[in-house]
């Protein structure tokens, strides 16, 4: 089984940092980075708003939790987003799927 991870950055040269770290130690088997979004949060009581590059990760579900620990690590943020959705098999392109579980081996 495959995932999509969701996660944002302060900017794009940040996320292709974390990137090329995460894909080079196989944790996914690639990683999309939009650029350039603009985020409005709540935060230490008020309406934030800011710039942020978002990135998308693709990964085996079994790879979830070391991508996750070393993710944490990596990010400037204290409290990052890691949200993760399931890859329904069935409905996907099977060769794509069995590449990014390739990928994404130890």
């Amino acid at each position: 089984m495959a995932a999509l991870v969701y996660t944002s950055w302060p900017d794009a040269q940040s996320a292709r940092d974390a990137a090329r770290r995460l894909v080079g130690e196989h944790l996914c088997a690639c990683a999309n980075i939009v650029p350039q979004v603009s985020s409005v949060y709540r935060w230490d009581g008020a309406v934030q708003e800011d710039a942020e590059a978002l990135m998308f990760l693709k990964t085996a579900r079994a790879r979830l939790e070391a991508l996750k620990v070393r993710l944490l690590d990596l990010h400037p943020y204290d409290l990052p987003a890691f949200s993760v959705l399931d890859i329904d098999d069935a409905a996907s392109h099977g060769p794509y799927l069995d590449w990014v579980r390739q990928m994404s081996r130890p």
